[in-house]
This record gives structure tokens, sequence and C-alpha cells, in this order.
């Protein structure tokens, strides 16, 4: 199998993690528990270990559904969730990355997942009203006592991650990056790099849009994700976005791949140290994802490829602008 090791933290996984979010919300319909926990224990039997969820997802059923799942395989796998969320009576009440709630958040979290430790624990979203340097030292308690072995952060602005792994050295930072958000490129791959941290794209799939699934005039249910992103919620945007879609749809047929495989592909290409988390609830589309680990192309595929990227505008912005407010701090 192949696997990658996430920076110099020696945490190694499988080159393409299983991201769980949409088991459980933002892109519906979602399968019963019975489906999803089969579907998650027939990932394992495939060769998946990393798995990716939060207690923010279905608010701790993803977790729950998580944890039944892969509770008989545990020392197989690789668990990461997230915390830094002020969650009450099953709603979510803003960012709360207090030490005190980090440590209810944690315990929730073991108990959800039926694991005596979290591999791989992400502050969810940075919470401007708490030190990173205090959120980083509570990491650190929280590794002394065996309950994590790793953290990391989501969608950190660069000077953060520098301050976090000053305290505490961070295994991995998550963020969106693919074929259609590059911004990464910019400053926080070169970041991570110097830092040996590894890199964790979620959405790699530009969601759902890089598969060539998402048609023109296309509308989402109201709870699914891509009904609030400009992206996709808004019909000129979407018409425009269809040329990169095609132009790799193409690209995929002449080289006897499925466009997914080539979205993955090129994000392994960019850095051995990276590894992406697509997410899917089918098995024949997990295969998919998986085989782009090995996914084998000229150099002059992948020129021809960067070459399409390059030359092919993307219109609108990837998230809402509240959610935009929430990345990069």
């Amino acid at each position: 199998m192949k696997h990658r090791a996430l920076g110099s933290s020696g945490l190694e996984v499988f080159a393409v993690g299983l991201g769980c979010m949409g088991l459980s919300q933002s892109y519906p319909p979602f399968p019963d528990k019975k489906e999803a926990v089969s579907f998650l224990r027939r990932a394992v039997e495939m060769g998946e270990d990393f798995f990716d969820t939060s207690e923010l997802y279905g608010i701790y059923a993803n977790e729950e559904l998580v944890g039944e799942a892969l509770e008989p395989v545990r020392e197989q796998v690789v668990l990461a969730t997230k915390f830094g969320w002020r969650i009450k009576d099953g709603k979510c009440l803003g960012l709360d990355s207090r030490p005190g709630t980090i440590r209810m958040a944690v315990e929730g979290s073991l108990r959800r997942l039926r694991t005596d430790h979290i591999d791989l624990y992400y502050q969810h979203r940075v919470d401007p009203d708490v030190p990173i340097e205090e959120v980083a030292g509570t990491m650190k308690e929280l590794a002394e006592e065996g309950k994590i072995l790793h953290w990391g952060l989501s969608e950190p602005g660069i000077e953060t991650i520098r301050r976090a792994h000053r305290v505490f050295p961070v295994t991995a930072v998550q963020s969106e990056y693919s074929m259609w958000y590059r911004e990464p490129e910019k400053e926080l791959i070169p970041a991570l790099e110097e830092l040996g941290i590894g890199f964790v794209p979620f959405s790699p799939l530009g969601k759902g849009f890089l598969t060539g699934t998402v048609k023109r005039g296309q509308s989402f249910a109201d709870d699914d994700i891509r009904h609030t992103i400009p992206r996709f919620n808004d019909p000129e945007n979407l018409e425009k976005n269809q040329a990169m879609a095609h132009r790799i749809m193409k690209f995929s047929k002449t080289h006897e791949l499925f466009p997914a495989q080539v979205a993955l592909a090129w994000l392994l290409h960019q850095k051995p140290w990276i590894v992406p988390i697509p997410g899917t609830k089918t098995e024949d589309r997990l295969q998919q994802n998986m085989s782009a680990a090995y996914v084998e192309l000229e150099d002059g595929d992948w020129k021809e490829l960067g070459d399409i990227l390059d030359q092919t505008e993307v219109f609108g912005a990837r998230y809402s602008e509240s959610m935009l407010k929430m990345t990069g701090r």
C-alpha cells in the first residue's frame, strides 16, 4: 500500500484519506447508519486507514458513527477529529478554544469514538479570543496524558502556525486545496515545507465539481453546503467554471482515468507530504479515490495538466462571506 508521512512527525497514513463529514451533513442524501457503518468497515478492508471527522459534523453524530464502525479495527486506523466549538443542546453557538472547553471536547470525542486516544486532533477554526499559544499548551498537556498523539490546525493563518509550532510541534495543517483552489501554493505550502508540517487538503475534488458530475444550471438543496457557496449558487459562476471541468474530463479520458483520479493524483504530485481527504459514500467512488495513489504520468503529462490549470480562470468565492471570515487567522 502507498503510505505517506505527514511532515517530519513520523505519522504515516495511506496517501488518500477518507473525509467522513458527508455521511452525516453537508452533502445530502445521507445513508442510514447501518449502511454507513458497513461502508466504513469496507473502506478498512480495502486498505484505507486515515479517517477524518469532527465533533461538529452532525453535532456529534459523525463521531458516533465513525466510532461504532471502526471500534473493531481501531488498531488498524488513524483517527483525526476536531475541537474548537461551543456546543449546547445540540446546537453550535460559535467558536470556543478555551482550555476548559477543549478538555470537555476531547473527553466527549474519546467517548464517541470509542477509543482511549485520538491520533490527530485539530483545532477546527482559530479562535481569535484565545491565544494560539494557550491552545498549543493544552495540546501538549493532552499529549503528555496520552489522550492525543498529534495535533493540527484547520484553516489557520501563517503566523498562527508559526506561533503554535514554537510551543508544541504541529503535525498537520488542514485547509482547502485543489486544482480549482490553489491559494495555498503562495504562502502556506512553502511555510509547511520549511517547518516540516504535513498538509491535509479537504475538498480536494472541489466539492464534487472536479469529478464532472456538477452540471450547468444545477441547484442544491438547502442542507447542501454548496447552496451557500458562490461558485455553485451563482448560475453565471457555475456556467463559466464548466470550462475547467470539461478540460479535466478531456485530459482524464485521454489518459484512461477518471477525473477524480487525475484531481487527486495532481495533489499528490505537488509534495510527498500532502494527503488529501476526499469524501464519498460509495465503494466504487472510494476505489477511484484510493487508486489515485497509484497513478503515474509522464513529465509532459503533468506539464499539460499544469498548463490547463494556469490557463483556465476560476469564478466565484470558495466560501460564503461568513465562512471566509473564519479562515486564515
